[in-house]
């Protein structure tokens, strides 16, 4: 089993898109300090949503001097936003061998999508980033960890390899669906650590509960 930990923002949140979107970013020296610890930890990976300016000017740094590589899920919605990463932080990206995957277009949730909304979400944000990435694009996350059957269904005949969730419990490697713990800002080492070494318990068996909920509905 791995441990899929997921950031959003790293440092300070200047400018919240959403209502509560600070509390998704972690300050850097906490960051730095999640990732010494897992730097040893083969079972971990690491991923980074939402596209943000940080991806690039503090989180690409800080992994590359660690060894460590992460995908990061960008929205081609905000390529032209200076707040977010833009077609030459995204090559960069992949030129550190790093991955590059979609996050969608608007940063919408991805349950109840009309048609014209998955042409969108799915097929022309992968196009666009994978343009902009000079890469093809085979992994999506989903936009505030919501979807259905429906929506799995559309990923995939959309051909994606593997898409992420926000379901807090560990995954198998060789899963379709992944699910993922995220980092938010009243994280540290400390809580990272038992999060990542405490055996599954009750709580974690209620998150794939409610996971096959999700599938089902």
């Amino acid at each position: 089993m791995i441990i899929n930990l997921c950031f959003h923002g790293v440092g300070v949140c200047s400018r919240e898109r959403e209502p509560g979107e600070a509390r998704y970013w972690i300050a850097v020296d906490p960051f730095r300090r999640i990732l010494d610890d897992v730097a040893e930890r083969p079972n971990v990976r690491l991923s980074f949503d939402d596209g943000n300016r940080s991806d690039i000017d503090i989180a690409l740094p800080e992994l590359k001097e660690r060894g460590l590589t992460a995908t990061f899920f960008a929205l081609a919605g905000r390529l032209d936003d200076g707040d977010s990463v833009d077609a030459s932080a995204l090559r960069s990206l992949r030129a550190a061998d790093m991955g590059v995957g979609s996050h969608g277009w608007s940063h919408v949730p991805w349950r109840g999508l009309s048609a014209n909304d998955i042409r969108r979400e799915f097929y022309d944000a992968r196009e666009a980033l994978a343009e902009a990435s000079a890469g093809p694009i085979t992994e999506a996350a989903f936009p505030l960890g919501r979807y259905d059957r429906s929506t799995l269904r559309a990923l995939r005949t959309a051909g994606y390899r593997a898409v992420f969730s926000s379901d807090r419990f560990p995954a198998r490697a060789s899963s379709w669906l992944q699910a993922r713990y995220s980092v938010t800002a009243g994280d540290d080492a400390a809580s990272v650590r038992t999060l990542i070494e405490r055996r599954v318990g009750a709580r974690e068996a209620r998150n794939v509960a409610a996971s096959i909920v999700k599938r089902l509905r």
